[in-house]
């Protein structure tokens, strides 16, 4: 099958850093789906471990947490899906990835493709949607209020890929007003089109916008990129008892100025439930299958920011590059492999 792989880490521009590859065709064991990849689209999380790897055994090593695709083959424990089944997904961060051709995944973190949607769009957001979900519901718990805190949540980087997302699941699934960071036109028309109530620029001191708006200090903000460059503007402007969340890798991350204001601090990552096989995995099955019915009744839409064509490694450089320059609005997605 074709599939595009690396063996060691290299600048993007180098031709050698994602490779046009044949790889056995893999079969499908246990609750594993066989998928026929139509779309993948490229999250920050292909660039990190891209750049990350250390270890030079020669192996080919296929990136890729998001697909959308036609179940080919299944397992014999799967009881929730059938060959033809038209899916979406996110998979699991210690396995062969999504550019492929075919992708192994395991039933309880899929779910059936939205109707409504293409395969590019359907494969923007499986990725984003969980995390932001998780963000919101399992982490913060947003529909629970902080005594005394305005019903409101910043999201930091609202024109990102998670962000998008989580603009969307604020505003339609909370009473909260959403206010959301953008520093370019494109990005802020972007974020108000998708629902936020109020937009402010990431560039300038946060604090001093958000009193601005004449809200008082927000119950919740989750910061989604750049969290290290926004941290004291963070502690100034949560309310006391207020809930923070991040998911970015800042290489300090000093919570200590949150303690006068007892805020807690979540730090989220989509795959701890498959990486440790918790006995909730199959809840991101569930979040994809409600997200799919929530864009079926026209109350989410897609975050397909930008195509990019077929799923080739030229293509996918480009993508990796887009990526990495944290200018991209909404996903970068790859459709069909030519």
């Amino acid at each position: 099958m074709r599939a595009i792989g690396y063996t060691r880490s290299l600048p993007i521009d180098d031709p050698q850093s994602l490779v046009d590859i044949d790889l056995p065709k893999p079969e499908a064991t246990g609750r594993d789906l066989l998928v026929a990849v139509k779309a993948v689209s490229v999250n920050p999380v292909d660039a990190k471990i891209r750049q990350r790897r250390v270890d030079a055994d020669g192996a080919w090593q296929v990136l890729g947490w998001d697909a959308a695709g036609v179940v080919e083959a299944v397992g014999p424990d799967v009881t929730g899906f059938a060959i033809g089944d038209a899916v979406y997904y996110a998979g699991a961060l210690d396995r062969p990835g999504t550019n492929a051709e075919y992708h192994l995944v395991d039933e309880r973190l899929v779910g059936a493709k939205p109707a409504s949607l293409d395969w590019a769009q359907a494969a923007a957001l499986p990725l984003t949607a969980i995390t932001a979900w998780e963000v919101l519901f399992d982490r913060l718990a947003v529909n629970t209020p902080v005594p005394g805190g305005r019903r409101a949540i910043l999201i930091v980087g609202g024109g990102g890929g998670v962000g998008s997302i989580a603009v969307q699941l604020a505003r339609t699934l909370t009473d909260l007003t959403v206010i959301a960071t953008a520093s370019r036109d494109e990005t802020r028309d972007w974020v108000r089109d998708l629902g936020a109530h109020h937009v402010i620029d990431h560039g300038k001191p946060l604090a001093a916008q958000v009193e601005a708006l004449g809200l008082g200090a927000p119950e919740f903000v989750f910061s989604t990129t750049h969290t290290d460059s926004h941290l004291a503007e963070i502690v100034d402007l949560i309310a006391p008892q207020g809930r923070f969340a991040l998911i970015d890798d800042p290489e300090v991350l000093d919570v200590v100025p949150f303690k006068q204001k007892s805020v807690s601090i979540h730090w989220e990552l989509m795959f701890t439930r498959s990486l440790f096989e918790t006995a909730d995995m199959g809840e991101q099955g569930l979040i994809l299958a409600e997200v799919a019915r929530l864009v079926d009744a026209g109350r989410l839409r897609t975050t397909l920011g930008e195509a990019l064509g077929a799923i080739n490694a030229a293509n996918l450089r480009r993508a990796h590059a887009r990526v990495e320059s944290h200018t991209a609005k909404g996903k970068v997605v790859l459709e069909g492999f030519g």
